[in-house]
């Protein structure tokens, strides 16, 4: 029966077979990926008491609440995965690319632009179909955000925030998308034979020039900079910095609390002009939720851009969090590790030489007109559906394969950060930070060994305390 189910698809036409492979592979993904969180959901549902390993690091009340953010979180994951997966398969049987794309030509077309005019009708396709993400999308951001994030005490946004957020997110990535999209395009139908060296220039060149201007030109259109004020924590950040050579030039809080309790902190920049950003959700001294709300009404109650003091809307959620100076330096120690390390060089190298095997792939695939066939295109061949047949599904196995391995790598960058820190003498700060940091974001620190193999970029929680275990007794 194998050999007849084989030899039934060796005599389908080529285009056919590709498209359904292409099918099949994706629908393989989602189950593998939907036995993976069954297996976890399976760890969030029976471990309802701390184990005792984590006795000493985490109380029943915390641990209960964790499991029951996680358990949210992945049953919105199942749901939100399975529409996604469904939609896509919809959308590929009954033509809905190349539909989108000859109602870009109509559109094109009433402009006084003709299918000569690929590259504009490439931008309004491109346009089109991030609009129809956006909005499709937009029911589940809202779920997330106001039900499954509120309900677990992270939201800190007002409906009509979170749709001006939206609105504005969507125009900057038009702003950069569209730009960006026609010079590529332009540049793959100049470029002769050896396009793809220029093709991936290109897009080295875009890809550094965005990491150098986000977070001092783009970022900030969504959330405010300030520096860190003059004090002790700056001072002792300077200082750490200096003794690594680390090349700062400044230090920067961002308003995150009036987005989300979650916490995190990065640094940014090229060669000698290097910046730390800190969220302020981190900073035990800065976090809102840690100061006792205002009378309200009162005149010194300040307001966000919807008339509510944020301390208000934090009132039935005021809790505890961040870090102490000692642990934000620990914290900082091992983000710092990562580049002393060369963690970040390494993982731009292996960026471009992906990028650059990419488009010598699809330099090689672009003329082969059973893969435009496949999708509904059979008298056209634009080059903007190609980048999108052969990035998107075609690469799909490899970029698999891909992801996992990255995935490894990211976790022994995390460990060998770890090890930075100790070496800078933060291991007991580090140690506390991360069991402080795993609280407030109400991480559960218990995984399955499969889900956490091919999901956790980072170790998990006890992994990472053992490694720090040793010198924090020291």
């Amino acid at each position: 029966m194998g050999a007849g189910l084989w030899e039934a698809l060796g005599a389908l036409p080529p285009e056919t077979r590709i498209f359904c492979a292409v099918l099949a592979f994706s629908w393989t993904v989602y189950l593998w990926e939907t036995f993976l969180a069954q297996r976890q959901r399976r760890i969030y549902r029976t471990t309802t008491h701390v184990p005792k390993e984590l006795g000493q690091i985490m109380d029943s009340e915390t641990f209960e609440k964790s499991r029951l953010y996680q358990l949210d979180k992945s049953t919105f994951s199942f749901w939100s995965g399975l529409y996604s997966e469904t939609e896509g398969t919809i959308i590929l049987i009954f033509g809905g690319i190349p539909y989108l794309w000859n109602l870009s030509g109509e559109f094109c077309l009433r402009a006084g632009f003709g299918p000569e005019y690929e590259i504009t009708q490439s931008l309004v396709f491109l346009f089109l179909a991030t609009l129809f993400s956006a909005l499709t999308g937009l029911p589940w951001s809202l779920y997330n955000t106001f039900v499954i994030e509120e309900k677990h005490g992270f939201n800190q946004q007002t409906l009509g925030f979170f749709i001006k957020d939206a609105i504005k997110k969507f125009v900057v990535t038009q702003c950069i998308l569209l730009p960006v999209t026609s010079l590529l395009l332009y540049i793959i139908k100049i470029g002769g034979d050896y396009f793809f060296i220029y093709a991936w220039l290109f897009t080295l060149v875009v890809s550094l020039v965005l990491v150098t201007i986000y977070a001092d030109y783009i970022a900030p259109l969504f959330d405010k900079f300030i520096p860190l004020p003059e004090g002790t924590l700056k001072e002792e950040i300077e200082v750490m910095a200096k003794s690594i050579d680390f090349p700062l030039t400044k230090v920067y809080v961002v308003e995150g609390s009036k987005r989300s309790s979650h916490s995190n902190a990065y640094f940014y920049g090229f060669f000698k002009n290097k910046r730390i950003v800190l969220f302020d959700t981190l900073l035990e001294e800065y976090s809102i939720l840690n100061k006792e709300p205002p009378e309200e009404g009162s005149p010194e109650t300040p307001k966000n851009e919807e008339g509510e003091s944020p301390e208000t809307k934090a009132k039935v959620r005021n809790k505890k969090q961040g870090c102490k100076n000692e642990e934000v330096l620990a914290v900082l120690g091992h983000e710092l590790g990562h580049w002393k390390l060369g963690h970040t060089v390494k993982n731009i190298i292996i960026s471009q030489m992906n990028s650059f095997l990419c488009f010598f792939l699809f330099a090689i695939l672009i003329g082969r007109k059973e893969l435009f066939v496949a999708f509904g295109f059979y008298d056209t061949r634009p080059t903007l559906i190609g980048l999108m047949i052969i990035f998107q599904f075609i690469f799909s196995p490899y970029n698999e394969v891909l992801s996992f391995c990255l995935t490894v790598l990211s976790r022994r960058f995390e460990f060998q950060a770890d090890a930075f820190a100790k070496k800078l003498g933060k291991a007991k700060d580090l140690y506390s930070a991360l069991i402080k940091l795993n609280k407030d974001n109400l991480g559960f620190p218990v995984s399955d060994w499969l889900f956490s193999m091919w999901h956790y970029s980072h170790p998990p929680l006890l992994e990472r305390l053992q490694a720090l275990q040793d010198s924090k007794q020291d």
